[in-house]
């Protein structure tokens, strides 16, 4: 097999980026490691930045986000029982975020995808990348994991296999610094099927901790709140999880949380995670294989998207102009935008969490810094302009 650019793995940038690089005319195949079924019921929640949702429409496949999704003006954060609405659109010049589940985002991507023809490998195994500080990178594989083994012999591979795929392993240890943070707390999720029971996200540090409250369809509901990453979730029941949901979002104005009956329950652990350099030779790494942010600030999926785009433009540059300026500067440059959202995601998950490693004063200062996004316009805008996604360079 033969392409111009191989890519490993089929979420949010490796898709994102088979259909840029389609509409460049630049040749791609993907691979990945898991079945479309389970890519597709991969459930994340998914807040997409303005111009994520732009990319997803100027790319043809944002007919379905744009029909069912839910476009938010703003934010509430609460502590003390008491609510403020933070107005993004208000602070951002109009733009706004739109709530759609990641796992929706990848079905629109891997249908539109296929659609065009496009190679998706899926249910691949032992998935090697070789040659990369030659002109000659190779990606080996086997089929279901156990077929034949096959290459793909490629001008460049894109590492967009996650955290613990072979793409940021093929980069050599001695060239690879890597920073993390591993949270003491992590999220118990649930999905409820029960009416909205507030018009925005709401983002709460209240009673032990923090809770998020989020709509993911009419009549399905995804909360969040803080507990101990390595409790079990069979600990939980039911009236145990809303208990402490009504604690945290409880405020003293007569409103009341909706509840309804539990569908899917589990705990995630919290942590911040960056790569640096993010390519080496012929490859290069995107999303999660270069980069982890808390849930808490919603980047994600948006960092994945951002990567790809600059790598994109790239391409684009090489292929079009025989200049590897942009390439050669693909980490830097991508580097700049994922310390801003690592600092972005810490600044949030800091705020709104209790951590018992902390100070009583340390606990104050970030009452103090939700008081000041309520009392400071500047403060709000940095959030809100954070929040909507910043600039490119």
């Amino acid at each position: 097999m033969k392409t111009q650019v191989g890519i490993i793995g089929a979420g949010p940038a490796g898709l994102f980026l088979s259909h840029l690089l389609h509409r460049l005319g630049i040749g791609c195949i993907i691979i990945e490691s898991r079945s479309r079924h389970d890519v597709e019921q991969t459930v994340r929640a998914g807040v997409l930045e303005h111009w994520v949702v732009a990319l997803m429409n100027d790319l043809g496949l944002g007919e379905r986000m744009m029909r069912e999704a839910h476009v938010h003006d703003g934010i509430t954060l609460q502590w003390n029982r008491e609510r403020h609405h933070v107005d993004i659109k208000g602070l951002t010049g109009g733009k706004r975020n739109v709530v759609y589940a990641q796992h929706e985002v990848l079905k629109d991507l891997i249908a539109g995808r296929l659609a065009q023809g496009g190679e998706i490998v899926f249910g691949v195994g032992g998935t090697t990348i070789r040659d990369i500080d030659t002109d000659h990178p190779a990606i080996d594989f086997r089929r279901d994991g156990t077929g034949a083994l096959e290459t793909i012999l490629c001008d460049y591979v894109v590492g967009a296999d996650g955290f613990y795929g072979p793409g940021r392993q093929a980069i050599p240890a001695v060239h690879r610094n890597e920073y993390q943070k591993i949270y003491p707390f992590g999220w118990l999720g649930i999905l409820t099927r029960a009416p909205r029971s507030w018009e925005e996200i709401i983002y709460a540090n209240q009673g032990d901790g923090f809770a998020l409250l989020s709509t993911r369809s009419p009549d399905v509901q995804r909360l969040y709140f803080q507990c101990d990453p390595n409790d079990d979730i069979a600990n939980w029941s039911d009236a145990r999880i809303w208990e402490q949901l009504q604690a945290r979002l409880g405020t003293d104005d007569g409103w009341t949380l909706t509840e309804g009956p539990i569908f899917q329950k589990g705990i995630i652990p919290l942590r911040s995670f960056v790569c640096e350099p993010m390519q080496y030779g012929r490859l290069f790494i995107a999303g999660d294989a270069a980069h982890i942010v808390p849930p808490t600030g919603a980047k994600g999926l948006n960092l994945a998207v951002a990567d790809v785009l600059v790598l994109s433009r790239a391409l684009e540059a090489h292929y079009k102009n025989d200049s590897r300026d942009l390439l050669d500067r693909y980490s830097a440059t991508c580097l700049r935008r994922v310390w801003k959202a690592e600092r972005f995601s810490w600044y949030m998950t800091t705020m709104l969490h209790r951590n018992e490693r902390e100070t009583d004063f340390e606990q104050r200062i970030h009452f103090a810094d939700l008081d000041l996004v309520r009392t400071s316009e500047a403060s709000a805008r940095s959030l809100a302009e954070n929040y909507v996604g910043l600039p490119f360079d």
